[in-house]
């Protein structure tokens, strides 16, 4: 299976299949965002141990770049402090830049990768009016750390 074939498969089962969907009753920080241009909306709520996140849930509703992308975005935080998020946040969002050509060391078949499923995205960079889909979720979840 090509590299494409397999990222485009990764990114319509988070699509298909949206991990950590939902809401949680008593969050600890929420957030909610929307991309006005397409209609993308993302609610996020976390719990927290300390600083730590415990719970995260969300609900969006947009294309398929924005549901994977927050799909992919809750399973990557859970159970990371704010500084660890902060940092993956961060290189998303350089991943995910089209005026940078930062090499992250992005390899899917690299057991470990530094941002696993996430990756799978990287293709969205081939279609600039797409990253605001891909960072709507990033984009609230600052917004809910922040609150």
């Amino acid at each position: 299976m090509a590299l494409e074939d397999l990222y485009r498969e990764v990114i319509l089962d988070h699509y298909r299949n949206p991990r950590n969907k939902g809401h949680i009753d008593s969050p600890d920080a929420t957030a909610h965002g929307v991309n006005p241009l397409c209609g993308d909306e993302v609610t996020i709520d976390l719990t927290f141990n300390g600083d730590t996140v415990t719970e995260v849930a969300v609900e969006s509703q947009g294309c398929s770049i924005s549901q994977s992308s927050a799909s992919m975005m809750t399973e990557a935080i859970k159970g990371k402090t704010r500084s660890e998020i902060e940092s993956l946040t961060n290189k998303f969002k350089s991943m995910m830049s089209i005026e940078e050509d930062t090499d992250l060391g992005l390899d899917p078949e690299r057991p470990g990768s530094v941002l696993g499923d996430i990756e799978a995205l990287q293709g969205v960079r081939q279609y600039p009016v797409r990253i605001k889909c891909a960072n709507l979720g990033w984009t609230v979840l600052a917004e809910a750390l922040s609150s």
